[in-house]
């Protein structure tokens, strides 16, 4: 299994403080943490577009290309790429130019989108939220498979047998489907053979269980072949030395930001009974000792035999030191542990 962690680049209010770092130094920040990532062996770095004053990561490509050049081995993806309001020739594009600058590390997690605020932004209407993402991702593959592509849609003028560069290091970008819990997404993901990831930020993991075997199965009917299948299980997560820490370090800005949002879309705030319910062995929250965690990602490929697993840990903008030091964690204490034991599960099945 791949581990890895995917980030939007907050830059909000400490709640214990009442001060914002200024951007360039969360940038910075954010710099270190792709660096650490890979020191510690994880296998993937995202990062999620976002047009929300929360947020700076409203271009993940320069921020990725960025972590191009002073990284060697990690993968650095998308997490997600917001094709439904982008050109898919420019995301083409500008996620060739990562994979050349890290020699083909890059990758795109592409979605519709969680929140909406690029729709009106870049001038699209969201009655047109799931048209807009199928005509582009088939833009976007004919891209990847073509050097030279003719393509007529709705929202975009017609290419006639044009060529777009630069192509990138790698043969294709691969390019995953970012799903939050809708089931057309799942089975357009499915039907056409491509790497899913899914977002599991609430209630319990063994809830999407159905939704994960809707995927495999539409996988199967489409024709595809089940042994190249790839599966990602994106959730929020934070490591400290002892539980009680890291729960104690992960609530404050956790429930700021969950409480923000949930004001947003009718949801009641979140308390620190939730909080702890969530982060039970089968809730969605892996936060904890390394061993808890270490649990929880195990528990989950019990569910799901995936194939990654990416961590949120900062929701909200946590002190750079607690999320340098969760990411340590997450690379010398969990990872190895958990490798091990999916490696001794397969072995056990040959």
């Amino acid at each position: 299994m791949e581990l890895g962690i995917y980030t939007f680049a907050e830059n909000t209010l400490n709640p214990d403080t009442g001060q914002m770092l200024p951007a360039h130094k969360r940038i910075r920040d954010l710099m270190e943490e792709i660096e650490l990532a890979e020191q510690v062996g994880l296998d993937v770095f995202a990062i999620g577009e976002h047009h929300r004053p929360d947020y700076l990561a409203s271009s993940p490509a320069v921020l990725l290309g960025a972590a191009a050049v002073r990284t060697k081995k990690i993968r650095l993806s998308s997490a997600v790429t917001v094709l439904s309001s982008d050109d898919p020739v420019r995301v083409f594009q500008d996620f060739a130019m990562v994979d050349l600058l890290s020699e083909g590390r890059a990758e795109i997690m592409a979605g519709r989108g969680s929140f909406i605020e690029s729709f009106p932004l870049f001038g699209y209407d969201l009655g047109d939220y799931d048209t807009l993402f199928s005509e582009k991702l088939e833009l976007l593959l004919a891209l990847n498979k073509n050097e030279k592509v003719s393509w007529k849609g709705k929202f975009r003028p017609a290419i006639n047998n044009l060529g777009v560069y630069p192509r990138p290091f790698s043969d294709e970008l691969p390019v995953w489907i970012a799903v939050g819990g809708t089931t057309g997404s799942i089975i357009r993901a499915g039907t056409l053979g491509l790497p899913m990831a899914l977002a599991i930020i609430g209630g319990t993991p063994y809830q999407f269980s159905s939704l994960v075997e809707l995927y495999r199965d539409t996988y199967k009917k489409a024709g595809h072949d089940i042994k190249n299948l790839q599966l990602g299980i994106n959730s929020h997560a934070y490591i400290s030395d002892t539980s009680q820490q890291a729960a104690d370090e992960f609530y404050p800005t956790y429930a700021d930001v969950m409480s923000k949002i949930g004001q947003e879309r009718g949801w009641p705030p979140t308390n620190r009974q939730q909080f702890e319910a969530s982060r039970s062995s089968h809730g969605a929250l892996l936060v904890g000792s390394p061993q808890q965690v270490i649990d929880k990602i195990l528990y989950e490929y019990e569910l799901f035999h995936h194939t990654r697993f990416l961590a949120q840990m900062s929701v909200g903008t946590m002190p750079h030191h607690q999320i340098m030091h969760s990411i340590e964690l997450f690379g010398n204490k969990v990872a190895p542990e958990v490798r091990k034991h999916i490696q001794r599960k397969r072995e056990a099945l040959l």
